[in-house]
Protein backbone atom coordinates (compact mmCIF):
# COMPACT_ATOMS: atom_id res chain seq x y z
CA UNK A 1 0.00 0.00 0.00
CA UNK A 2 1.21 3.48 -0.79
CA UNK A 3 2.45 5.22 2.38
CA UNK A 4 2.98 8.60 0.72
CA UNK A 5 0.84 11.60 0.05
CA UNK A 6 2.04 13.08 -3.22
CA UNK A 7 1.28 16.73 -3.91
CA UNK A 8 1.93 19.23 -6.65
CA UNK A 9 2.92 22.60 -5.19
CA UNK A 10 2.93 25.98 -6.98
CA UNK A 11 0.50 24.78 -9.64
CA UNK A 12 -0.63 26.86 -12.61
CA UNK A 13 -4.14 28.40 -12.57
CA UNK A 14 -5.59 25.31 -14.30
CA UNK A 15 -4.00 22.97 -11.72
CA UNK A 16 -1.24 21.81 -14.05
CA UNK A 17 2.48 21.72 -13.48
CA UNK A 18 3.76 22.41 -9.97
CA UNK A 19 6.63 20.73 -8.15
CA UNK A 20 6.12 17.19 -6.90
CA UNK A 21 6.38 16.64 -3.14
CA UNK A 22 6.30 13.41 -1.17
CA UNK A 23 4.90 13.64 2.37
CA UNK A 24 5.34 10.83 4.90
CA UNK A 25 2.78 11.49 7.63
CA UNK A 26 3.66 8.35 9.62
CA UNK A 27 7.47 8.23 9.63
CA UNK A 28 7.90 5.42 12.19
CA UNK A 29 9.47 3.22 9.53
CA UNK A 30 12.06 5.95 8.97
CA UNK A 31 13.26 6.91 12.47
CA UNK A 32 16.72 8.20 11.57
CA UNK A 33 18.37 10.47 9.04
CA UNK A 34 19.96 7.59 7.13
CA UNK A 35 16.64 5.84 6.41
CA UNK A 36 14.96 9.12 5.52
CA UNK A 37 17.75 10.10 3.20
CA UNK A 38 17.58 6.70 1.52
CA UNK A 39 13.84 7.09 0.86
CA UNK A 40 14.27 10.63 -0.49
CA UNK A 41 17.03 9.38 -2.79
CA UNK A 42 14.83 6.52 -4.00
CA UNK A 43 11.77 8.70 -4.65
CA UNK A 44 13.75 11.33 -6.56
CA UNK A 45 11.38 14.21 -5.83
CA UNK A 46 12.91 17.65 -5.39
CA UNK A 47 12.01 17.26 -1.70
CA UNK A 48 10.39 14.70 0.59
CA UNK A 49 8.90 15.71 3.95
CA UNK A 50 8.61 13.57 7.09
CA UNK A 51 5.97 14.75 9.57
CA UNK A 52 7.29 14.11 13.08
CA UNK A 53 4.48 15.92 14.90
CA UNK A 54 1.32 16.65 12.87
CA UNK A 55 -0.28 18.80 15.60
CA UNK A 56 2.69 21.15 16.01
CA UNK A 57 3.75 20.86 12.37
CA UNK A 58 7.24 19.55 13.11
CA UNK A 59 8.72 18.42 9.78
CA UNK A 60 12.01 17.09 8.45
CA UNK A 61 12.94 17.92 4.82
CA UNK A 62 15.20 15.95 2.46
CA UNK A 63 16.32 16.32 -1.14
CA UNK A 64 18.00 13.49 -3.04
CA UNK A 65 21.37 13.83 -1.34
CA UNK A 66 20.84 16.29 1.52
CA UNK A 67 18.78 17.25 4.58
CA UNK A 68 17.53 20.86 4.54
CA UNK A 69 16.70 23.23 7.40
CA UNK A 70 14.26 25.12 5.16
CA UNK A 71 12.67 24.79 1.72
CA UNK A 72 9.70 26.67 0.28
CA UNK A 73 7.59 24.21 -1.67
CA UNK A 74 7.70 21.45 0.99
CA UNK A 75 6.45 23.87 3.65
CA UNK A 76 3.66 25.28 1.47
CA UNK A 77 2.62 21.70 0.67
CA UNK A 78 2.82 20.49 4.27
CA UNK A 79 0.87 23.50 5.59
CA UNK A 80 -1.86 22.82 3.02
CA UNK A 81 -2.02 19.06 3.65
CA UNK A 82 -1.98 19.30 7.46
CA UNK A 83 -4.18 22.45 7.50
CA UNK A 84 -1.99 24.19 10.05
CA UNK A 85 -1.34 27.80 11.02
CA UNK A 86 2.36 27.10 11.60
CA UNK A 87 4.93 24.60 10.36
CA UNK A 88 8.18 23.91 12.18
CA UNK A 89 11.20 22.89 10.09
CA UNK A 90 14.69 22.98 11.64
CA UNK A 91 15.14 26.62 10.53
CA UNK A 92 12.37 27.89 12.80
CA UNK A 93 8.63 28.47 13.04
CA UNK A 94 6.95 29.26 9.71
CA UNK A 95 3.49 30.82 9.86
CA UNK A 96 0.96 29.69 7.27
CA UNK A 97 -2.47 30.68 6.02
CA UNK A 98 -4.92 29.71 3.30
CA UNK A 99 -6.97 32.27 1.39
CA UNK A 100 -9.08 29.79 -0.57
CA UNK A 101 -6.96 29.47 -3.72
CA UNK A 102 -3.44 29.98 -2.41
CA UNK A 103 -1.57 28.64 0.59
CA UNK A 104 0.98 31.08 2.02
CA UNK A 105 3.97 30.75 4.32
CA UNK A 106 6.24 33.39 5.81
CA UNK A 107 10.01 33.04 5.87
CA UNK A 108 13.28 34.93 6.05
CA UNK A 109 15.89 35.11 3.33
CA UNK A 110 18.66 34.01 5.67
CA UNK A 111 16.92 30.64 6.06
CA UNK A 112 17.31 29.85 2.36
CA UNK A 113 20.42 28.06 1.12
CA UNK A 114 22.59 30.30 -1.08
CA UNK A 115 21.80 30.44 -4.80
CA UNK A 116 23.23 32.38 -7.69
CA UNK A 117 20.48 34.69 -8.95
CA UNK A 118 21.39 35.49 -12.55
CA UNK A 119 19.33 37.98 -14.51
CA UNK A 120 18.90 37.49 -18.27
CA UNK A 121 17.84 40.03 -20.84
CA UNK A 122 14.58 38.34 -21.84
CA UNK A 123 12.29 35.41 -21.02
CA UNK A 124 13.34 33.83 -24.32
CA UNK A 125 16.94 33.65 -23.11
CA UNK A 126 15.82 31.93 -19.91
CA UNK A 127 13.69 29.45 -21.85
CA UNK A 128 16.55 28.67 -24.25
CA UNK A 129 18.95 27.58 -21.50
CA UNK A 130 20.08 23.94 -21.61
CA UNK A 131 19.29 21.76 -18.62
CA UNK A 132 21.55 22.16 -16.83
CA UNK A 133 23.51 25.18 -18.08
CA UNK A 134 27.31 24.97 -17.92
CA UNK A 135 28.87 25.80 -14.57
CA UNK A 136 28.74 24.71 -10.97
CA UNK A 137 26.51 25.54 -8.04
CA UNK A 138 22.82 26.36 -7.66
CA UNK A 139 21.59 28.69 -10.44
CA UNK A 140 18.31 30.63 -10.50
CA UNK A 141 17.99 32.14 -13.97
CA UNK A 142 15.39 34.88 -14.29
CA UNK A 143 14.18 37.72 -16.51
CA UNK A 144 11.41 40.28 -16.37
CA UNK A 145 8.29 39.45 -18.36
CA UNK A 146 6.67 42.68 -17.23
CA UNK A 147 8.73 44.66 -14.74
CA UNK A 148 5.99 47.17 -13.95
CA UNK A 149 3.60 44.35 -13.03
CA UNK A 150 6.25 42.34 -11.17
CA UNK A 151 6.00 39.37 -13.54
CA UNK A 152 9.11 37.18 -13.75
CA UNK A 153 10.12 34.21 -15.92
CA UNK A 154 12.50 31.86 -14.12
CA UNK A 155 14.17 28.45 -14.20
CA UNK A 156 16.17 26.72 -11.44
CA UNK A 157 19.14 24.37 -11.77
CA UNK A 158 20.69 22.71 -8.70
CA UNK A 159 23.72 21.55 -10.76
CA UNK A 160 24.80 18.94 -8.24
CA UNK A 161 25.93 15.39 -8.89
CA UNK A 162 23.16 12.80 -8.78
CA UNK A 163 20.39 15.27 -7.97
CA UNK A 164 17.44 16.85 -9.76
CA UNK A 165 18.50 18.41 -13.09
CA UNK A 166 15.91 21.22 -13.05
CA UNK A 167 13.73 22.23 -10.13
CA UNK A 168 10.24 22.92 -11.45
CA UNK A 169 9.26 25.40 -8.72
CA UNK A 170 11.43 26.51 -5.82
CA UNK A 171 10.15 28.73 -3.06
CA UNK A 172 13.58 29.31 -1.52
CA UNK A 173 14.95 30.90 -4.68
CA UNK A 174 11.77 32.98 -5.08
CA UNK A 175 12.27 34.11 -1.48
CA UNK A 176 15.83 35.25 -2.21
CA UNK A 177 14.80 37.08 -5.39
CA UNK A 178 11.97 38.86 -3.58
CA UNK A 179 14.33 39.90 -0.80
CA UNK A 180 16.84 41.16 -3.39
CA UNK A 181 14.31 43.18 -5.40
CA UNK A 182 12.21 44.29 -2.43
CA UNK A 183 8.87 43.94 -4.18
CA UNK A 184 5.96 41.58 -4.80
CA UNK A 185 6.53 39.09 -7.61
CA UNK A 186 4.41 36.84 -9.80
CA UNK A 187 6.87 34.17 -10.98
CA UNK A 188 6.35 31.65 -13.77
CA UNK A 189 8.95 28.95 -13.26
CA UNK A 190 9.90 25.76 -15.07
CA UNK A 191 7.30 24.55 -17.55
CA UNK A 192 4.51 26.71 -16.15
CA UNK A 193 4.39 26.65 -12.35
CA UNK A 194 3.30 29.84 -10.56
CA UNK A 195 4.79 31.30 -7.36
CA UNK A 196 3.55 34.51 -5.73
CA UNK A 197 5.67 36.44 -3.24
CA UNK A 198 5.50 39.68 -1.29
CA UNK A 199 7.94 41.33 1.13
CA UNK A 200 6.72 42.18 4.60
CA UNK A 201 7.99 43.93 7.72
CA UNK A 202 11.20 43.04 9.55
CA UNK A 203 12.68 41.01 6.70
CA UNK A 204 9.73 38.65 6.34
CA UNK A 205 8.68 37.43 2.89
CA UNK A 206 5.41 35.67 2.11
CA UNK A 207 5.47 32.86 -0.46
CA UNK A 208 2.22 31.53 -1.90
CA UNK A 209 0.95 29.02 -4.39
CA UNK A 210 -1.72 26.52 -5.31
CA UNK A 211 -1.48 22.94 -4.05
CA UNK A 212 -3.05 19.85 -5.62
CA UNK A 213 -3.30 16.34 -4.20
CA UNK A 214 -2.06 13.78 -6.74
CA UNK A 215 -2.27 10.60 -4.67
CA UNK A 216 -3.20 9.99 -1.06
CA UNK A 217 -1.49 7.71 1.44
CA UNK A 218 -3.37 4.49 2.08
CA UNK A 219 -5.32 4.53 -1.17
CA UNK A 220 -3.21 1.89 -2.86
CA UNK A 221 -2.68 4.23 -5.79
CA UNK A 222 0.90 4.30 -7.04
CA UNK A 223 2.85 7.41 -6.16
CA UNK A 224 3.99 8.91 -9.47
CA UNK A 225 7.68 9.57 -9.94
CA UNK A 226 8.93 13.05 -10.72
CA UNK A 227 8.73 12.50 -14.46
CA UNK A 228 4.99 11.88 -14.29
CA UNK A 229 3.90 13.98 -11.36
CA UNK A 230 5.33 17.24 -12.60
CA UNK A 231 2.99 17.93 -15.52
CA UNK A 232 -0.63 18.06 -16.43
CA UNK A 233 -1.32 14.34 -16.65
CA UNK A 234 -1.22 13.50 -12.89
CA UNK A 235 -4.31 11.77 -11.50
CA UNK A 236 -6.96 14.07 -10.05
CA UNK A 237 -8.41 13.58 -6.58
CA UNK A 238 -11.35 15.53 -5.18
CA UNK A 239 -10.12 18.69 -3.47
CA UNK A 240 -9.87 18.69 0.32
CA UNK A 241 -12.33 21.05 1.98
CA UNK A 242 -10.47 23.34 4.36
CA UNK A 243 -11.00 26.52 6.31
CA UNK A 244 -10.18 29.92 4.84
CA UNK A 245 -8.35 31.83 7.56
CA UNK A 246 -8.21 35.54 8.10
CA UNK A 247 -4.88 37.20 7.52
CA UNK A 248 -2.33 36.80 10.28
CA UNK A 249 -0.92 39.96 11.92
CA UNK A 250 2.32 39.72 9.94
CA UNK A 251 0.65 38.88 6.63
CA UNK A 252 1.37 40.95 3.57
CA UNK A 253 -1.37 42.40 1.40
CA UNK A 254 -0.52 41.27 -2.10
CA UNK A 255 -1.74 43.63 -4.83
CA UNK A 256 -3.62 42.03 -7.72
CA UNK A 257 -1.39 41.11 -10.61
CA UNK A 258 -2.19 39.61 -13.99
CA UNK A 259 -1.82 35.87 -14.39
CA UNK A 260 0.80 35.07 -17.06
CA UNK A 261 -0.59 33.72 -20.29
CA UNK A 262 0.12 29.97 -20.74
Amino acid sequence: MNELDVLQVFCAPDGGFGNALGVVRDPRRYPGQASRQALADELGFSETVFVDDPERGVVDIYTPGARLPFAGHPLVGAAWLLDLEAVNPPAGEVWARNDGEFTWITARAEWAPPRTLERYASPAEVEALPAPPPGEGWLYAWAWEDEAAGRVRARAFPRREGGVVEDEATGAAALLLTDLLGRALNITQGRGSQILTAPGPDGIVEIGGRVRLVSAAGTGAPAPGPGRAGGRAGSRIAPVERLTRSRLPHAVTLPPSPVPAP
